[in-house]
């Protein structure tokens, strides 16, 4: 990801961007609202854009996020980065050949889930459960 210019300025609490060269730069609107925040919903590339950005695990507690497409299948926030343009045209588009992505979730409990793409393992944040345990 690229590095931000020192004059801009994320904000945790919100995820917007503002441009601390500004006076009293806090009490004006944002740069750009929602810059880095993770969006549940994926409606178009601004919200996959800034749920990438955000990263990987939800805050507070570091629980694993895992993209869901359109088809059912998963990805990982790094078959996410890595394949960007084939994700942001299908959305654009509206396909559904296994690249749209249209939603983010923590990955609580269960057995790993396999991305797609990649096959890589994405683990959960609790582990196996019982159920899941008992059933092998």
């Amino acid at each position: 990801m690229n590095k931000l210019a020192d004059h801009l300025f994320v904000s945790s609490t919100d995820g917007a961007l503002y441009d601390t060269r500004k006076p009293e730069w806090h009490k004006h609107a944002p740069l750009r609202k929602d810059y880095c925040r993770t969006f549940e919903t994926i409606r178009n590339s601004r919200d996959l854009r800034a749920t990438i950005r955000n990263g990987g695990y939800a805050w507070p507690g570091r629980y694993p996020l895992v993209f869901l497409c359109s088809d059912g299948e998963c990805l990982s926030f790094k078959t996410a980065r890595e394949e960007y343009r084939n994700i942001t045209r299908a959305i654009r588009d509206k396909d559904n050949s296994g690249w749209r992505i249209v939603g983010c979730f923590i990955h609580w409990e269960g057995g790993p889930l396999i991305d797609a793409h990649s096959g890589e393992m994405i683990e959960s944040a609790y582990g196996e459960t019982e159920e899941t345990e008992n059933a092998e």
